[in-house]
């Protein structure tokens, strides 16, 4: 203590001092945690007053929010990039499903097509390709309009996640669905639509084998994923469809150059002979230069 007033002096921790200066050294030292990094945990064990602690750890959940997102972002963006560059249709639906499955860090992914013959809304979907999956009977599943989660959102248009799948009333249960889930042991799924659009071609899911709640965030980074896997799709199936045209067309090509050429030995062997008949040729010498003409054809095909 001073001698002057019975005030502290500097430095004397006091209990009047104390608390004011634990607040500021507890206050500076959250902000240096928080400039390194520091997890919640450690903030909550620097001594300052409740408010600097919760307003520390409100700043970190930010942090921490940003930080993922941008990660988030990154792979969303990289992902799409190597979407791009792939051209063949089943190497690009691998990609997708697998890449989901990376981006949610779920246990199974998977995706389901419409039927091209059935109408995009009201038709069925077909399960197309897996990653993760261990059970046949899931890999054939066939869901009809509104049937199951992955039927509605097919049927709807919008995205649907369960923590608990099989016991969630809100979707149409069917034994097929309901046995094939089971088989696969899943728990917890989202799906979200892929569309081009107001067509909708599919569904992109993603799932657990335990109980576990999407957040909105993970609802939005599937569906902004399945937004870029949609247009690889329709991209993918264009290339197929061009590559294709471009071999019927060859072949036309090829039967037309064909023709072209059998027409020109005809006229040939046409003028050939005329002009023997013209010159005054003997029966011989024409019937010599007709089993000529039939010799050249044949050995070339022509006339089957």
């Amino acid at each position: 203590m001073s001698e002057r007033g019975g005030r502290p002096a500097a430095g004397d921790a006091s209990t009047d001092a104390a608390p004011g200066t634990v607040r500021r050294d507890g206050a500076r030292g959250l902000l240096e945690l928080l400039a390194a990094g520091a997890s919640g945990a450690d903030l909550a064990r620097v001594p300052a007053d409740d408010d600097s602690v919760a307003l520390a750890l409100q700043i970190r959940r930010t942090l921490d929010a940003h930080s993922r997102r941008e990660a988030e972002l990154a792979a969303l963006f990289d992902t799409a990039g190597d979407l791009a560059r792939l051209r063949d249709l089943d190497a690009v639906l691998r990609s997708i499903v697998h890449r989901a499955r990376m981006l949610l860090g779920a246990d199974v992914s998977y995706l389901t097509l419409n039927d091209d013959a059935e109408d995009a809304v009201g038709g069925s979907t077909y399960m197309r390709v897996t990653d993760g999956s261990a059970s046949a009977l899931f890999q054939q599943l066939r869901l009809g309009a509104g049937e199951g989660l992955g039927g509605l959102v097919a049927q709807t248009a919008r995205p649907y996640a369960t923590r608990d799948y099989p016991n969630d009333d809100r979707f149409d249960h069917t034994g097929p669905i309901d046995r094939g889930v089971g088989d696969e042991g899943l728990v917890a799924i989202l799906g979200v639509p892929l569309t081009l659009g107001e067509r909708i071609i599919g569904v992109l899911f993603a799932s657990e084998r335990r109980a576990r709640e999407f957040s909105p965030d993970e609802v939005a980074l599937l569906s902004s994923f399945a937004d870029h896997a949609a247009i690889a799709i329709d991209n993918a199936r264009l290339i197929e469809e061009s590559t294709a045209a471009l071999a019927e067309l060859g072949a036309a090509n090829d039967t037309i150059r064909a023709h072209h050429e059998s027409l020109a030995r005809a006229q040939d062997a046409h003028d050939r002979l005329t002009e023997l008949v013209l010159g005054g040729a003997d029966v011989g010498e024409v019937a010599a230069a007709v089993a000529a003409v039939l010799d050249a054809c044949q050995v070339r095909g022509v006339g089957h």
